[in-house]
């Protein structure tokens, strides 16, 4: 139940010829009354006999009898009332009552008190009421209204309760603006799956994602098809902008335009700008790194930067941590939009759902997350993958590192009390994990049938180590289908000459595991990214064995295929 204070208004009869009418878009039915202050006020939806006008004069009464001087410049106080679409539809008593309760939390009436204001509550929809009040008290004094807001939302987590309705966390004012019911009709009757104002916010958060400068941000919103109006002072100066989609139109076959402010608070120029001010002003990571050429390359970087982004997170300033989760929407956004068919819709679904958890009232200090933005641009630059080979395995080693940072996200919101960005990363989470199944599905097949060919010595000799490395963990691994998997990427990481121990250590000693489903599956890319192997094994000769554990070089003194000292995160990066 959702329940929304509009702005307050000089004419009663305007907003009761609205609420009774048919609507911008032909929505209203049926509209009449379901309470009001005193049960017995006209209703000129049922009552052939009642006018707008009448119920206008009543409402306005206690207003108009009042000195001129004392009125309120706007005397109008309007309140929407609106269930999910999954509730069930609740019976006109049951509307009657919740408006009730409503201005009786408020404080626009108080029943025992018998003074309250005159108010009505009109239904002209199944999901939701609208209440209309006026904001002088029968005894001519003003009702208090202070923290109305946070006293009507209080009584919707009880009415939700009290009703068997969806229940909803409570807000702190950091979340996108909903579409109105207008926009969700309007939707329907065009046959879109989301409402115009979603599908900019989604386009204009993938514009806005890894660009650099304004000019690299509006060439993308004019490369997605957006129509674009800017804001410039007398100066020249670029104040702020505003986007349509160009099939979407009012009733004068005029552009509908939504500023960046309106489709999500991060959205506003200003707000925009700081992500590009913190990328020119910060010394973390490489400046002028040129993006990778192709798509597994930067799906690679990607994960090594979620990776190392998880323990800043965890551990770190809460302002830093701010924008390193904000950054971790840009990298699920450029994910999804580069991904191949099979993943694109659950990734899409994981970065739309991620996009509450990425504001809360800890303002982000920028800079510290341009790891996560470079990865960002990253996967832009370096084009769609084809979902299969090497850049089918790094999807899933990528997705694999996101579905920890968006669950330690979760983690840190749950301490502060984020109660809507910790459903959102969790719902996020879930998407993760489906693509996960969908991405990882053929590499890891790969894996398992490399792991059942390994000859009896070495794969006795890998059991043999996962007991004494992981001695917690080993008996749950060696029960999961994955662990051939495993144990081929063992044989791997011993090949390339790293020790198996040390790296199994690290990779269950950084990252929590309860959530996984496989810790097998999860070990398979900690341990690939951690030794810099391929993704991809179908290009690596089965029984890879060519240096056994006693011949392994010293921790010290390996390094790996890309030149780093072995435990070395790339530049940029801090664990």
């Amino acid at each position: 139940m959702v329940p929304r204070i509009q702005k307050r208004g000089q004419r009663t009869i305007g907003l009761l010829y609205y609420l009774y009418g048919p609507g911008k878009y032909e929505e209203h039915t049926d509209p009449h009354l379901v309470a009001s202050w005193d049960h017995n006020a006209p209703d000129p939806g049922r009552d052939a006999t009642a006018t707008l006008k009448q119920l206008q004069q009543l409402l306005d009464q206690p207003v108009d009898n009042i000195d001129q001087s004392q009125r309120p410049k706007k005397h109008v106080w309007h309140l929407s009332v609106r269930n999910a679409g999954e509730d069930r539809i609740l019976t006109g008593e049951e509307w009657g009552d919740v408006a009730r309760r409503m201005v009786a939390a408020a404080g626009i009436d108080d029943p025992e008190a018998g003074a309250g204001c005159r108010w009505v509550a009109v239904r002209h929809a199944d999901d939701h009421i609208h209440i209309v009040a006026t904001l002088v008290r029968e005894d001519g004094y003003k009702p208090d209204l202070d923290n109305d807001a946070n006293r009507v939302q209080a009584q919707a987590r009880a009415l939700e309760a009290e009703l068997g309705l969806r229940r909803l966390n409570k807000g702190d004012g950091t979340a996108a603006k909903r579409p109105t019911s207008a926009e969700r009709h309007k939707a329907q009757r065009q046959g879109r799956e989301r409402t115009a104002r979603e599908e900019l916010r989604e386009t204009v958060r993938g514009a806005v994602t890894g660009a650099r400068n304004e000019t690299e941000f509006f060439d993308r919103l004019a490369a997605a098809g957006l129509l674009i109006r800017t804001r410039d002072a007398p100066s020249g100066d670029l104040l702020g902008y505003k986007v349509a989609l160009p099939d979407d139109r009012n009733k004068d076959g005029e552009p509908v335009f939504y500023p960046g402010v309106r489709l999500a608070p991060d959205l506003s120029l200003p707000r925009i700008r700081e992500r590009w001010s913190a990328d020119q002003t910060s010394s973390t990571g490489a400046p002028g790194r040129a993006a990778p050429t192709n798509p597994s390359a930067a799906r690679r970087r990607a994960a090594s930067a979620a990776w190392s982004a998880i323990t800043v997170i965890e551990h770190g300033d809460d302002a830093v941590a701010a924008a390193y989760i904000s950054a971790a929407g840009e990298v699920l956004d450029a994910l999804a939009k580069t991904s191949a068919a099979h993943t694109r819709c659950e990734l899409r679904d994981a970065a739309f759902a991620f996009e509450r958890a990425s504001r809360s009232h800890v303002r982000a200090e920028r800079g510290h997350d341009r790891a996560l933005r470079q990865a960002a641009r990253d996967l832009v630059h370096g084009g769609p993958a084809l979902g299969r080979g090497e850049d089918g395995a790094s999807t899933a080693m990528a997705i694999d590192m996101l579905f920890f940072l968006i669950i330690a996200a979760a983690h840190w919101h749950a301490k502060k009390g984020h109660a809507q960005q910790v459903a959102a990363a969790r719902q996020a989470a879930e998407h993760l994990r489906s693509a996960y199944e969908d991405a990882a599905a053929q590499p890891l097949g790969v894996l398992y049938q490399r792991g059942r060919r390994l000859s009896r010595p070495v794969f006795q000799r890998q059991t043999v180590l996962l007991r004494e490395a992981l001695p917690g963990l080993a008996e749950r691994i060696l029960a999961e289908p994955a662990w051939y998997a495993l144990a081929a990427t063992i044989t791997d990481a011993e090949a390339a000459g790293h020790d198996p121990a040390d790296l199994l250590s690290q990779a269950v000693e950084r990252r929590e595991l309860d959530t996984a489903d496989s810790v097998s599956d999860v070990l398979v890319w900690r341990l690939r990214r951690l030794a810099d192997l391929p993704a991809d094994a179908t290009g690596i000769p089965e029984n890879n064995t060519k240096k056994s554990p006693t011949t392994v070089r010293p921790a010290s003194a390996r390094t790996t295929a890309s030149g780093r000292r072995f435990g070395e995160e790339a530049p940029g990066n801090t664990r």
